[in-house]
């Protein structure tokens, strides 16, 4: 049998700080910390990454391509309430991969100008699609409301996905975090929408809303 190819150690640095940033909030996890827990020297740490803030970058630019991909939406045709069902469940696993990037936000913004200025924009185009969502189902007469109502809807939207981790951790601050939270946040975000639906999407969205609350 072929053996897998070794990680590199640039690799493992960013795959256990991703894990240890998750576990404990990056405010709690130095670089001392990072090394001992793959049991390396910090000299070999720092031979890859100058400093912990050059490790969040490289953590962000991956979380930055994976999400851009995520935002994009269905072209061939207008997007219905599964497509937006669908979209929030894989944006909801993409933020629960790189929570602390949410969890930790506000304190990684005021002192990253990097993170800072490209998860600006991530909202934004986060914003975008949530409209182009909306108006798809729309225009595919599920949802029935005005131009107003769907650029407040967008922007609700991305405020409490972006928000919801931190909203269950105030919840609950002593209980670890888990994956059911993210089953919440994809219902939450859809019961917004749930008074515009109209004819068989709102049927849909009761189904779907059973199978989430009720795992």
């Amino acid at each position: 049998m072929e053996r897998k190819p070794k990680r590199r150690t640039r690799e493992r640095i960013v795959e256990t700080s991703l894990s240890l940033f998750n576990r404990f909030g990056e405010p709690n996890v130095t670089t001392t910390v990072i090394s001992d827990e793959m049991n390396i020297s910090p000299g070999n740490l720092y031979y890859h990454f100058r400093n912990k803030d050059a490790i969040i970058e490289e953590i962000f630019r991956a979380f930055e391509r994976e999400i851009e991909d995520t935002l994009a939406v269905p072209e061939q045709r207008a997007p219905d309430v599964e497509d937006t069902w669908l979209f929030l469940h894989i944006l909801f696993e993409l933020i629960w991969k790189y929570r602390f990037l949410y969890r930790d936000l506000n304190d990684l913004l005021s002192r990253n100008r990097t993170v800072e200025i490209h998860f600006r924009r991530i909202l934004e185009h986060s914003v975008r699609t949530a409209t182009q969502l909306c108006k798809g189902m729309v225009a595919a007469g599920q949802m029935r409301t005005g131009d107003h109502e769907i650029q407040a809807l967008a922007t609700n939207m991305v405020v409490v996905s972006t928000y919801w981790l931190s909203y269950e951790y105030v919840r609950e601050p002593r209980k670890p975090a888990e994956g059911a939270a993210l089953g919440r946040g994809v219902y939450q975000v859809m019961a917004m929408l749930a008074p515009y639906f109209q004819g068989d999407a709102r049927a849909l969205f009761e189904k779907l809303a059973e199978q989430y609350l009720g795992e």
